[in-house]
């Protein structure tokens, strides 16, 4: 894993037709897990286009960094990384986001849920759940469940803005305590 300062949450939205229409970036250092900065990308024309998650294009307090063709969005994102010397991005179910962003594909990719869905690795997960041999949930997994589990918030229900998802992403890692370097059990 890259040993750099800073590391990238990111979060994709995408069309019904598996188009991307925004990005989410939580960056952060990776002795703390809190956020130093966040961007926020939507991509156009895709974004006009029908999604499941379209009403959330735009929630309040999220300020939008680009709203721009791909080819510009993916420009700016490059830049932003390589100002914090980025080369290890983390998503949930990476292998998506990732296979989104061909253009991200050189970076070093690690999958937040490889940790979070394994009793090895997230302490927090009850003893008589129901586990494959691997270790891994068999079922509630997703970032609502998991983000429920690990904060004791019952009430919490993701948000579905790619921004708003980087950020509960990065809270997941937090809460875990788990060091970064365990996620490299989880490159992709």
């Amino acid at each position: 894993m890259d040993n750099g300062k800073y590391f990238a949450v990111i979060d994709t939205e995408t069309t019904y037709s598996n188009k991307l229409m925004s990005v989410g970036i939580a960056i952060s250092e990776r002795s703390s897990f809190t956020p130093s900065d966040l961007k926020y990308y939507i991509i156009t024309p895709e974004c006009n286009e029908f999604a499941m998650f379209s009403a959330q294009l735009m929630v309040r307090g999220v300020k939008v960094t680009l709203k721009d063709s791909r080819s510009k969005v993916m420009e700016d994102i490059r830049k932003v990384l390589g100002k914090y010397g980025i080369k290890s991005v983390f998503a949930y179910n990476a292998k998506f986001d990732y296979g989104m962003m061909p253009e991200l594909s050189d970076l070093e990719w690690y999958d937040i849920m490889k940790i979070a869905a394994y009793r090895q690795y997230n302490h927090s997960l009850p003893q008589d759940g129901d586990y494959c041999s691997t270790g891994k949930l068999k079922r509630n997994y997703g970032v609502e469940p998991i983000l429920r589990l690990l904060s004791g918030d019952s009430s919490y229900h993701e948000v579905h803005n790619a921004l708003c998802d980087a950020a509960d992403e990065l809270k997941i890692m937090k809460l875990l305590r788990q060091p970064i370097e365990i996620y490299d059990n989880a490159r992709i």
